[in-house]
């Protein structure tokens, strides 16, 4: 690298899919500020209820009737109901009707939805889940409470039936709907990448979107190879908090969950897995230390850009820390070599001419061809 020029951004070469629909567009910014390309392949989309008639009758009944407690499940689906009455010039009167209520909010991110709305949380659940908000409620009487639940887009999850049960009026207030996506092969595609090694992370800022996209991944029956490669550190699968992350770590996945339920906070959980010096595996060689990304490496503190076919080839070698890989086993992690030895040859060519000539794949006579280490 030359003296004084810039070095590359901490996720050059790396791509990384982002399973979500709501707020994919500032996720996707803060990595590609960091050099990362991203590809957006929300497994589920978001269907917003703000003239839904149903919400809007719900809403004027909780103005004519102040609730007691409101449980907000879901920061967007709080700013959406928001919203919603806003447009329906009925703000103000929520705004007065809920002055009064207790707070309960699921997780950091309801939270920080009712704060911008201008109310205060009596109560933050620290697991984030439905079943801790409704321990806590329960221990205070409720017969005779009016209760407002605010719904994720899945639906009910057994609170209503809970607090009902306890002697509580619920009123459910669902703003948005999952429905299937907009571009399922866009989503196969996503699957597909990080199952090959074509991408180097998945990111989730929802459970039924993790879900949707392990249903994804089992149609393309690349399961396996994802648990596999993520197993391995070679594929990050990110989840902004522990709620996200239930559905992975249940399909038995490697998953790294972000510190706050943030989506700040994801993006940084990013840089520091797979920027330089972070968790990726690291191989030691002649050349200096090396670790893989899907669109080349770094040696050292240098991003050498890869081919896709040369990509494929160093992290078979990679893969295999050292041992020797035949012609026919590395023609199989090429795209389009046909088992061709000959290909393999040119590609062992172009792969040792991108890497500078550096000493990193050595040929073993009559067998194939192998990573060099450091301590061989």
């Amino acid at each position: 690298m030359t003296p004084g020029a810039p070095g590359p951004a901490a996720l050059t070469g790396c791509t990384i899919v982002v399973a979500a629909d709501r707020r994919a567009g500032d996720l996707a910014s803060a990595l590609q500020r960091r050099g990362a390309h991203v590809l957006c392949a929300p497994p589920l989309s978001i269907l917003p209820n703000a003239d839904d008639a149903e919400l809007v009758s719900r809403t004027r009944r909780i103005v004519a009737e102040p609730p007691d407690v409101v449980v907000v499940t879901t920061g967007v689906g709080f700013r959406g109901w928001m919203d919603a009455a806003h447009e329906h010039g009925l703000d103000e009167q929520l705004h007065a009707a809920l002055a009064g209520a207790r707070f309960i909010a699921r997780g950091p991110k309801a939270h920080g939805a009712i704060q911008q709305s201008g109310f205060t949380a009596d109560w933050v659940a620290p697991t984030e889940t439905a079943a801790e908000v409704g321990a806590h409620l329960l221990r205070t009487p409720l017969t005779g409470c009016r209760v407002v639940v605010q719904h994720h887009g899945a639906g009910s999850d057994g609170l209503d039936a809970l607090l009902e049960s306890q002697g509580a009026t619920v009123t459910p207030i669902v703003v948005y709907r999952w429905a299937q996506p907009r571009d399922p092969e866009l989503l196969t595609q996503s699957v597909q990448s990080a199952a090959g090694g074509e991408a180097d992370a998945v990111l989730f800022t929802s459970a039924p979107s993790a879900s949707a996209w392990l249903r994804a991944a089992a149609d393309a029956n690349v399961v396996e190879a994802v648990r596999r490669r993520a197993g391995s550190g070679r594929l990050l699968l990110a989840a902004v908090g522990p709620i996200t992350a239930a559905p992975l770590r249940d399909a038995g996945m490697a998953v790294t969950v972000a510190d706050r339920g943030r989506l700040g906070s994801l993006a940084r959980c990013v840089v520091g897995a797979l920027g330089p010096g972070g968790a990726a595996p690291v191989l030691r060689t002649p050349a200096g230390e090396l670790s893989l990304r899907s669109g080349g490496a770094w040696l050292e503190d240098a991003f050498l850009p890869l081919s896709r076919a040369g990509a494929a080839l160093l992290g078979a070698l990679f893969d295999a820390g050292g041992r020797v890989l035949s012609r026919d086993e590395l023609a199989a992690s090429l795209p389009r070599a046909g088992g061709n030895a000959h290909a393999v040859e040119m590609a062992v060519a172009r792969l040792r001419e991108a890497l500078g000539g550096a000493d990193v794949v050595r040929t073993v006579v009559k067998r194939g061809y192998r990573l060099a280490l450091a301590d061989d």
